[in-house]
């Protein structure tokens, strides 16, 4: 909507009408809106990823395991492709 302000009526109007679809699709794809969602979630990843290993050293290898695998997630989350 910061590029094409004009979307923010179709979507306040809803998309029980087909064609709202097709035009905030139109817009989606001349926008740079996906690549920003894109890079936002990198930046939220990478964030969760220091905020993890911020936390306290543990010689509890389920700790060390579940941080572990808390951190591949985050990777993990903004890599998959469905």
């Amino acid at each position: 909507m910061e590029e094409f302000p004009q979307l923010r009526t179709i979507v306040e109007e809803g998309f029980e009408n087909p064609e709202n679809v097709n035009i905030a699709l139109d817009y989606l794809g001349k926008s740079r809106g996906i690549q920003k969602t894109k890079e936002l979630a990198v930046k939220h990843a990478n964030l969760a990823a220091e905020a993890i290993d911020s936390l306290p050293e543990s010689d509890d290898e389920e700790v060390r395991k579940s941080r572990k695998a808390l951190v591949e997630l985050t990777q993990i989350v903004i890599t998959r492709t469905k």
